[in-house]
Formats: structure tokens, sequence, C-alpha cells
């Protein structure tokens, strides 16, 4: 079985998140998507709301996709939350299972940064996605990975889909072009706090539920 672990705030989540997580398991034939809300984040967003709100919203969003699913792991855990332990954990729960953390282009860079990040390249295998306007030409500067820059360039200009290589721990890595989907949740916040229109940016029944919640200062269901 081949899991892939899509991790982040998703505050909140959107159809940016869900169609990368569908294109991720397509093409690269995984058997399921585990989306892991972060609980309490060791550098917290600006305007990160409640765990429990987050992870409601992520639950409803999957709910639908037979080949996604939600994680409590890290929502339901006491103070801070370090991707190392939770892919220590996801992997005894799915003995066996090869298991994919899912990153885009701008997290895989900052991870010397993380919580033990030398633990965490040789505990699992990555799978890099494509986040713009940064290139996977970018990706040279991880002093995990020996990667040919001449690939990575052929990544960025759309000649190749995917690479797959050995970062210097052993690992596999596989980076993807997925298509670009125009959405933030920064973007979606600020457009609740102006009272705007959210429709057509996350499933609906997310939406309904920011505005029975008044998440994100919203005050009318527009």
């Amino acid at each position: 079985m081949k899991l892939g672990v899509f991790g982040g705030t998703f505050n909140p989540i959107h159809y940016g998140h869900l169609r990368a997580a569908e294109e991720v398991r397509e093409k690269l034939n995984l058997d399921k998507i585990v989306f892991v809300p972060s609980g309490n984040p060791p550098l917290k967003d600006k305007g990160l709301i409640d765990a429990s709100y987050r992870y409601t919203m992520v639950k409803v969003a999957v709910s639908i996709n037979r080949f996604f699913a939600v994680s409590d792991i890290e929502y339901i855990k006491k103070g801070k939350s370090y991707s190392v332990n939770t892919l220590k954990k996801l992997h005894h729960l799915y003995p066996g299972t090869t298991i994919y953390f899912i990153l885009g282009i701008d997290a895989f860079i900052d991870m010397p940064n993380w919580w033990h990040p030398d633990e965490l390249v040789k505990l699992t295998d990555f799978i890099v996605i494509s986040r713009p306007p940064l290139k996977f030409t970018d990706i040279s500067t991880s002093p995990f990975l020996g990667a040919d820059e001449k690939i990575l360039r052929k990544l960025d200009s759309g000649k190749i889909e995917s690479y797959k290589t050995r970062l210097k721990s052993g690992r596999e890595i596989i980076m993807l072009r997925l298509t670009p989907v125009a959405i933030s949740a920064t973007g979606v916040r600020k457009l609740i706090r102006e009272g705007k229109s959210i429709k057509y940016l996350l499933p609906e029944e997310v939406e309904s539920y920011i505005i029975a919640n008044k998440l994100y200062k919203v005050v009318s269901g527009k």
C-alpha cells in the first residue's frame, strides 16, 4: 500500500488543497491520501483558528472522496505538533505501508529549520509539489538533496512532469508538477473579513460551516 500524508494548517481547507491531493494520488497511483490538520504548530500562522474547527472543516471536505481520509493525530495532541513525531506515529499505525510525506516547494526548502529535520529525512519518503512562484531549481539549495539542476530546470519549464531521485539519507523523493490553482487560505480569509463571497473557492459544506460558526470574523453569508 502507498499512502500520501498531506499535512498543513488548512486554515481553511480549499479546492487548491483538494485538487493538489487528487492529482498527486492519481499521477503517482497512491492508494490513499491522509490529511493531517496541524494541532499546535511551532510557528503559528497569523489568524490561525482553533484546531477543532480546522479538523472539522477538513473532515467535511474530504468525506465525499473514498481515497481521502483525515487524521486527528495532531488535533488531539497536547503541546506542540512536530512533523517528525507525527510521521513516527503514522508509520506505527500503518505497518508495512510506504508512506510519502507531501510538501510544497516552500515547505521543503524551509525544512532545515524544523524540529529534528535530519531525523525526518531518514524516516520517510517525500513528494514535493509545485508551489508558484517558487521553482524546483530553488530546491537545489537544500542540504538534504543532491539533485541534477538540468532536470530541475526541465521540471520548471514543463518539459517533464515528475522527477524521482534519492535524498542524501537514501529515502526516495518525487518532485511533481501540478495544475496551478490560484487559491490561497490567506486570500479566502481576506474575502471573509471583507464580507465578500467565497463561493467556488472551497466546498459548499465548508463555506456553510464557516458561516454557521462565524469563523474568520465572518458577519454575513454572502
